[in-house]
């Protein structure tokens, strides 16, 4: 078995849920704390595919108040059925909420949510048996896989809850989807725990309600103990083509670096064919594009609204972000902001030019670029109003300053601030010195950039802040309001097409 090693989907896009109409194929992913939530993909050939639009894009369908890191959406699934779009998920502010929305165009717009109070736990999955009955499938703590008939209009459950299926033996059975293939029903679930041993198990039974026999050749697919550059393999979907093969997409992470190795770009979306085996489904040859294409996304200063893929923590860019004719206007309203895109790439280099010091549309403040995995580990380049720019670091409850400088006059006009990740520069892939990159900070001075300084990449990974994200990279205010002239993403997975050489 030869899993791809380039995703179809980069950068932070969790538990990739997908189904097709036509031609066409519709994924759907998590996106946690970030809105708008639920980013919506579309592709003819589960190799290439175009962001189209989110699923949650207002916030009477995603209240986020008082979401924490990794919290919020989890786990969606996407279905087609009966002329409609159907993606049900959980919301995980406080308790775990299950609810579902629907749209005629997965680009929308979808509906207000559908709560359904009765199914506490995550990962829901919804299928229809022959008879038109809807069938809600999710994973409730404690109990593993259960299942209900329910009444999607108004979410009131049908009937008691029923256990399904434990999985294997791995920990956290979840992430269930449910199919009816042939003569039988198929229970999709990922075990093992979103980690290194994550991996995907299957049962089958005459009924959708089981009773479920396991798969003899589980795991179907797992990266567990290999060498393999992706690893923590599972939570999949299985999509079938119009000409009646099959494929599947899953998560997957690439780890870099020392023993035990860092993932950055959070679980990225990977895909495969899928071939039976005496009834049974089964990873085949990969599915991945044949290059990674390289990225350059601009904005100016002439109005142009932010990009659809931009997004904010536990709010919408446009609560703390605003459109002007002179570039966009960032506030620390209610504390530090930030907006900001995926980092889809293992090399980077972002730009921004910010004015800081009130003298164009905003009343001053300090800010400028950040990356990161959440509030507490990140790293930023700021101006501040009296003129001076320092790069800082967050590696949990540590903050250290990299490095200062006073540009004084140069702010009136707008500072160029920078922020790269590049190759780690330790000597040897053997010492324990061997992150899995660089983060350099710095800005443009009368001679060129001028670095500030750098830090280990490995202190804005999965494996040190933990949780379910992956790295974002945008532009953030920490104090009164800056405004944002213009800003530059590069990125590739060459380390050489970003740095510019």
């Amino acid at each position: 078995m030869q899993l791809p090693v380039r995703p179809v989907i980069p950068g932070f896009h969790p538990d990739p849920s997908v189904c097709r109409v036509g031609d066409v194929y519709y994924l759907a992913n998590s996106s946690f704390e970030y809105a708008p939530g639920v980013p919506i993909h579309r592709s003819t050939d589960l190799r290439t595919w175009e962001h189209v639009g989110h699923a949650l894009d207002r916030p009477s369908q995603l209240p986020l108040e008082g979401v924490w890191a990794s919290g919020g959406i989890l786990a969606p699934t996407l279905r087609h059925h009966d002329g409609r779009f159907w993606m049900i998920s959980t919301l995980l502010v406080g308790e775990p909420r299950v609810f579902l929305v629907t749209a005629e165009d997965a680009a929308g717009p979808w509906s207000d949510p559908v709560w359904i109070p009765e199914a506490l736990g995550i990962d829901p999955d919804i299928a229809w048996d022959e008879d038109g009955t809807c069938l809600l499938t999710w994973t409730r703590f404690g109990e593993g896989i259960v299942q209900a008939e329910l009444d999607p209009r108004t979410g009131a459950l049908l009937t008691g809850r029923r256990r399904l299926w434990q999985g294997t033996g791995g920990k956290f059975p979840e992430g269930p989807h449910l199919y009816r293939i042939g003569e039988h029903w198929y229970l999709l679930i990922a075990e093992g725990g979103t980690e290194r041993g994550h991996a995907v198990t299957v049962a089958r039974g005459p009924s959708p309600s089981g009773p479920f026999e396991a798969c003899p050749g589980n795991p179907i697919l797992t990266a567990r103990g290999s060498d393999d550059p992706v690893q923590s393999t599972g939570h999949a979907d299985l999509v079938q083509r119009p000409d009646g093969t099959w494929a599947m997409v899953y998560l997957g992470v690439r780890p870099r670096g020392s023993s035990p190795e860092w993932h950055v770009l959070g679980r990225e979306t990977f895909a495969c064919e899928v071939r039976w085996n005496a009834g049974w489904p089964g990873p085949a040859e990969p599915i991945e594009p044949e290059t990674v294409p390289e990225l350059t996304e601009h904005l100016t200063d002439a109005g142009q609204p932010l990009p659809p893929s931009w997004v904010a923590p536990g709010a919408f860019p446009s609560d703390v972000l605003t459109v002007t004719d002179h570039g966009h206007r960032l506030a620390a309203t209610a504390g530090p902001a930030f907006v900001g895109r995926r980092q889809e790439h293992l090399y980077l280099r972002a730009r921004a030019t910010v004015v800081t010091d009130g003298k164009a549309e905003v009343s001053g403040g300090s800010g400028g670029l950040e990356l990161r995995i959440d509030a507490r580990h990140a790293v930023r380049v700021e101006v501040a109003a009296d003129g001076r720019v320092r790069a800082v670091a967050r590696i949990g409850a540590a903050h250290a300053v990299l490095g200062e400088a006073a540009v004084g006059a140069a702010a009136t006009g707008g500072t160029t601030l920078e922020l790269r990740v590049v190759p780690h520069s330790a000597a040897t892939p053997f010492g324990t010195d061997m992150g899995p990159d660089e983060v350099v900070a710095g800005f443009d001075g009368p001679e060129g950039f001028r670095e500030l300084g750098r830090i280990d990449g490995r202190y804005f990974s999965t494996e040190v802040a933990a949780g379910m994200t992956g790295r974002t990279v945008g532009l953030t205010c920490t104090e009164g309001e800056v405004l944002v002239r213009s800003f530059t993403y590069s990125g590739a997975d060459d380390p050489e097409v970003p740095a510019g050489r």
